[in-house]
């Protein structure tokens, strides 16, 4: 099928406390699901590393040239799986796997505090809340300050905004990888649906944050 639709969805490696990080346990799940016919689906690990993110993106981003990239991560606050609506260039003290972290500690020294998805997570939300899944979504715009609001702010920084992230409870807290594995799936559909029904809205916003500290990957 000449017009298939690339998606790239990752998860990450596991750290700290996450000997298993259920967010690469629900991409795997995702994988097994698929996003149907239409849709070509790449999915890839990543790990907890600064260098690795900044490193990886870009050539994910330019060797597959996606319609989407869609991040997911854990959060031990989760109770939900939460969609991020925007991403964070600053703050980053916090140190990754190998025990480093950005000197400046930011994300691009000459990009926007903040990087809004083109995507309306709000709407993205409702439509799968509403679709009874028996999964609960919400919405937050505060990923973190660590790798995965590091890696959310990179990629809608080099897609342009074609970018979305996701963080999930971690296993069994209290959905299990086959319920993880479904919401991803309805979330990304509706996503893809979105950027259809509206193919030209590929301008971001920038907004200032109220800065929050959270417990995210």
């Amino acid at each position: 099928m000449a017009n298939r639709k690339k998606v790239i969805v990752t998860g990450f490696e596991p750290f700290g406390g996450h000997a298993v990080n259920s967010s690469w346990v629900a991409v795997q799940e995702l994988e097994r699901l698929g996003l149907g016919e239409a849709v070509d689906l790449h999915v890839c690990e990543v790990p907890v590393e600064y260098q690795a993110v900044k490193d990886l993106l870009p050539s994910l981003w330019k060797e597959h040239q996606p319609q989407l990239v869609v991040h997911v991560g854990v959060s031990g606050l989760a109770t939900t799986v939460t969609l991020e609506q925007c991403g964070h260039n600053k703050g980053y003290k916090r140190l990754d796997n190998c025990s480093f972290c950005p000197a400046s500690q930011c994300c691009m020294n000459s990009g926007p505090d903040c990087i809004h998805s083109v995507l309306d997570m709000e709407t993205v939300c409702k439509t799968v809340n509403d679709s009874d899944l028996g999964v609960t979504l919400s919405v937050s715009k505060d990923a973190g300050r660590y790798l995965c609001d590091y890696t959310y702010y990179t990629s809608l920084y080099l897609g342009h905004g074609h970018s979305a992230f996701i963080h999930v409870p971690p296993l069994g807290k209290p959905y299990s990888s086959q319920e993880l594995g479904r919401a991803l799936q309805a979330a990304v559909q509706e996503m893809l649906k979105m950027l259809e029904l509206d193919p030209e809205h590929n301008k971001h916003c920038n907004h200032e944050h109220q800065q929050q500290q959270h417990d995210h990957v």
